[in-house]
């Protein structure tokens, strides 16, 4: 007989965020995320105990792939930070980040958790309204004329990934091809809207990095044995190409819990094979000139239409498939029988390729919408996290063409945001409280701990011990090393701002970020004309950036406004 347990009672957890143990493991996670934050983060390596595949890598997406968390209110988080980067790929630390730092900043503020939420909420819309604005002075107009700006932004996600482990002139190389292969992407006649295509990567592992190339169309690796039954081709017009999602291997298909009833003296295997001959004669009459199969064709159907200069290529994969068929113009069959003709559709050309020690058929569209990107790098390791983020940065193009715009990297926005929240509630809190029944008190308090949420978060770019500055004109985050003299004249220590929009040679005064200082008001940065023309900025994306500040606050909200916890230990 089974041995029968008792049902454990749940247990009920009141206020969780005022017990030792919450607190203690959001520090945990936030001292995580905090050291894998920017281009000089801490890699973490990511394995089980038992072995097997070990990743190297300071990104948000992969750290969340394999961080196990077991109490609810860390759950919401890395729920909330898991959502975010699904639907913008960037900007997943910095959403961890501040979330955390909101939460801890409360903590010793006396006030009801209803009055930190409505607050909350005020300054949130108090930051979008600004960051939306024309006279906001850390974003950026994407001009589609010129690829500065575009090339600054793939650079600093790339520098930003230190576990890709690349040179400068590595990153250089890199996000020009980016760049290139995303640009490949966007069809040349551009309708009422933009349906964008699609970049394929495709891997170079154990090659020098400045291997890597961009080439328009598609890239299938193709078999020895493929390359010596390829024969030249010679055609002037398009390449005719049917596309099958089925297998031609000759299989027989799951039946499920049917029964498969086969007539007396039926030999299966014949069968089988005289369907796929005939199904070779009708495209052969049909003038098809490649035939293409997400799984295994058969090699007699192969012999067939090598015979008829039919060029077969199978394991093509389910992820080419969509890009194959919008490329082509191809309807994927999935049936052995009558074949309509409407399913077929063509490419420009079909060359082969050789890249390293592999070898590719190279599909040249008509139009190209779809753009190979052969990436090369030293290790798996390496190729992974460079995969992985050269995935995140074509995304932020993507997101950057629907609004382009983009906003200064290196904590200068995060900074530049505090001194305006500063200097808008000390000067204005009646048009931030209009409708409202907190008191300006609170609302002080509040702004106080959301703007040092932000400057704390700016803070986290600086891994090395190095003091943080601010300037008093436009609120730009600047480092120096920690061992410089007491005192000190800032402009010979001081380079360029965070962004690199700013000169210390320029006429700015400094104050450390975290000492005491008079609200000011923080001025627009250069002119267009100079922004555009900067080289080197360090930029982020505006969509995942908003997204991040937005899903940060009201994560921290919703954290915030708990009062139970209550878990089933069963």
């Amino acid at each position: 007989m089974a041995r029968l347990e008792a049902k454990k009672p749940s247990v009920c957890e009141n206020e969780p965020l005022t017990s030792g143990r919450v607190r203690s493991m959001l520090s945990v996670l936030k001292r995580i995320v905090t050291s894998c934050y920017g281009p000089s983060g801490r890699l973490k390596q990511l394995h089980n105990s038992v072995g097997g595949h070990v990743c190297t890598t300071s990104q948000s997406s992969a750290l969340l792939r394999s961080l196990l968390v077991t109490h609810p209110i860390l759950k919401i988080l890395t729920a909330s930070m898991q959502n975010h980067v699904s639907c913008v790929s960037d900007c997943g630390l910095f959403m961890a980040i501040l979330c955390c730092n909101l939460i801890e900043n409360v903590q010793e503020i006396d006030l009801t958790p209803t009055t930190v939420i409505e607050l909350n909420k005020l300054l949130l819309s108090l930051c979008t309204n600004y960051l939306k604005s024309e006279v906001c002075g850390c974003r950026i107009p994407v001009d589609f004329s010129s690829t500065q700006i575009l090339l600054c932004l793939v650079r600093s996600i790339l520098t930003s990934k230190p576990a890709c482990m690349l040179t400068r002139k590595e990153v250089d190389h890199i996000s020009a091809l980016v760049l290139r292969a995303f640009l490949l992407t966007i069809p040349e006649k551009a309708k009422d809207y933009v349906i964008l295509g699609k970049t394929i990567i495709v891997p170079l592992k154990d090659q020098r990095v400045m291997d890597s190339t961009v080439l328009p169309g598609m890239l299938i690796e193709m078999s020895e044995v493929q390359l010596m039954r390829m024969l030249p081709m010679k055609k002037s017009s398009a390449l005719k190409v049917a596309l099958f999602c089925v297998s031609l291997s000759g299989d027989f298909s799951d039946t499920g819990e049917g029964t498969l009833v086969v007539s007396y003296g039926v030999d299966l295997e014949s069968a089988v094979l005289d369907q796929l001959l005939n199904l070779g004669w009708q495209l052969v009459r049909d003038q098809i000139d490649i035939v293409m199969c997400q799984k295994v064709i058969h090699p007699s159907l192969k012999q067939f239409l090598s015979t008829h200069r039919v060029i077969a290529i199978d394991r093509v994969g389910v992820a080419l498939m969509e890009p194959l068929s919008k490329m082509t113009g191809t309807q994927p069959i999935g049936s052995l029988s009558s074949i309509s003709p409407s399913s077929y559709g063509s490419v420009k050309d079909l060359c082969t390729a050789k890249f390293g020690s592999k070898r590719f058929f190279h599909l040249i569209p008509h139009e190209v919408t779809v753009s190979s990107l052969l990436l090369c790098n030293r290790s798996d390791t390496t190729w992974d996290e460079l995969k992985l983020t050269c995935q995140t940065a074509l995304h932020v193009l993507q997101l950057t063409i629907k609004e382009p715009f983009v906003f200064l990297g290196g904590g200068c926005t995060e900074t530049h945001l505090a001194a305006y929240i500063r200097h808008k509630t000390l000067n204005e809190p009646g048009s931030i409280l209009k409708g409202n029944e907190c008191t300006q008190t609170a609302l002080r308090l509040i702004a106080e701990a959301f703007c040092s949420a932000l400057e704390s978060l700016a803070g986290s770019l600086e891994h090395d011990g190095g003091e943080i500055l601010t300037d008093m004109k436009y609120g730009h985050f600047w480092s120096v090393q920690s061992d410089c003299p007491p005192l000190v004249n800032w402009p010979d220590l001081l380079s360029r701002c965070g962004c690199g929009l700013h000169s210390s040679q320029e006429e700015l005064s400094w104050s450390f970020l975290r000492s005491t200082r008079h609200p000011f008001v923080p001025q627009n940065c250069l002119p267009h004309e100079a922004a555009t023309s900067a080289n080197n900025l360090t930029l982020d994306c505006f969509t995942a950036k908003l997204s991040g500040l937005q899903v940060a606050v009201e994560t921290a909200n919703l954290i915030l406004d708990l009062a139970y916890v209550i878990e089933d230990k069963n």
